[in-house]
């Protein structure tokens, strides 16, 4: 290792407050820290960057920029667009960790030369010795926990990831961040998504692609037409407001078809199923899905894990049967699978 530390560590610098945190929590405990910001979207500009070399300047560690924007654009702007087509409802949060925030990190950060890389993300990385294997565990701040969106990491990358956050709530990293006399630790977490800063994603798209989204008819339960839509890629499972249409009663969007444009209404009973089938599964560690195996699954990222039975249709395909029924089970998003407090895996709700 470097200079008698426990090794190089590169941390993704956002410029916001827990990426900070991070690198001040991994240099007190003895690596040898470096900060890298990812260039992604043009039109992001020159923001996040400026503010991570600055705390990288006040830390007094070196600072590097990853362009990353060719990948950003083709694996997560691209199928972002792609799924809302098809009627899904992708989080690219999930695309991102897949394909950059951690492959194509650690890629650029050993050419660099550094021995492994943190994010700021509240999650726990363990080592199991007894199994010889790294295990994920959620962050001790339910309302923090991020472990939902890393079911894409691999063994590989667990051994080379440090997630320093995990131990902590969002106060008490504000706190480290303070207390290291960095001026970014009263800035507000970011929201929404960071390619569409105003949150209005189909129309985005629209923009994006160049192609509007297809018309069609929202439909009642039997299939019958109740009046136009503004194009599938405005709705989604469970919406209630902003559909423009009154029916004398709650409606809820509970259905939506690419191929006929038929968008469903129905009352809120109807969202509420057991089963669902996942695929692009993933497993974090070794586990025995040749019998059907009991988990706590979770359907979305505010979605409290529910009790359900994981049987493997095809190698990188489930069904997923909850004890009881959950509400507004959404294709695009994704479904993790855990086991007590650790996070086995996970797949894209299909």
């Amino acid at each position: 290792m470097a200079n008698g530390t426990k090794g190089r560590v590169l941390v993704g610098m956002s410029g916001g407050v827990d990426s900070s945190a991070a690198a001040v929590l991994l240099r007190q405990d003895g690596y040898e820290v470096g900060g890298a910001t990812f260039r992604l979207w043009p039109e992001n500009g020159t923001g996040d960057i400026d503010d991570a070399r600055a705390v990288c300047e006040a830390l007094g560690i070196p600072h590097y920029i990853l362009d990353f924007q060719q990948l950003f654009r083709e694996k997560v702007v691209d199928a972002f667009a792609a799924a809302y087509y098809r009627a899904q409802t992708p989080n690219p949060c999930i695309y991102c960790n897949r394909y950059l925030k951690f492959p194509a990190f650690w890629e650029e950060a050993r050419r660099l030369g550094y021995d492994c890389i943190s994010t700021g993300h509240y999650s726990i990385v363990e080592y199991d010795a007894a199994r010889q294997l790294h295990r994920l565990k959620k962050g001790v701040s339910e309302k923090k926990d991020q472990s939902y969106v890393l079911y894409s990491l691999t063994q590989e990358l667990l051994a080379h990831i440090r997630m320093p956050l995990g131990p902590y709530t969002k106060e008490e990293v504000r706190e480290i961040v303070r207390q290291a006399g960095l001026p970014v630790f009263n800035r507000p977490d970011s929201q929404d998504i960071c390619f569409v800063p105003d949150g209005d994603y189909p129309a985005f798209i629209e923009n994006y692609t160049g192609k509007p989204f297809p018309g069609g008819e929202f439909v009642d339960a039997a299939g019958m037409p109740l009046a136009p839509h503004k194009g599938i890629g405005r709705y989604t499972i469970g919406q209630r407001k902003g559909l423009g249409i009154s029916l004398g009663k709650p409606a809820f969007v509970t259905a939506i078809d690419a191929a006929t444009g038929a968008v469903t209404l129905d009352d809120n009973a109807a969202l509420w199923t057991d089963t669902l089938t996942a695929d692009t599964v993933n497993w974090l560690e070794p586990v025995d899905v040749s019998v059907p195996l009991r988990v706590h699954a979770k359907i979305r990222y505010a979605h409290k894990a529910a009790p359900a039975t994981v049987t493997l249709l095809e190698p990188d395909v489930v069904q997923v049967r909850f004890d009881e029924p959950v509400r507004a089970i959404t294709p695009g998003q994704s479904v993790a699978f855990y086991d007590g407090e650790y996070l086995l895996g996970g797949g894209s709700i299909r």
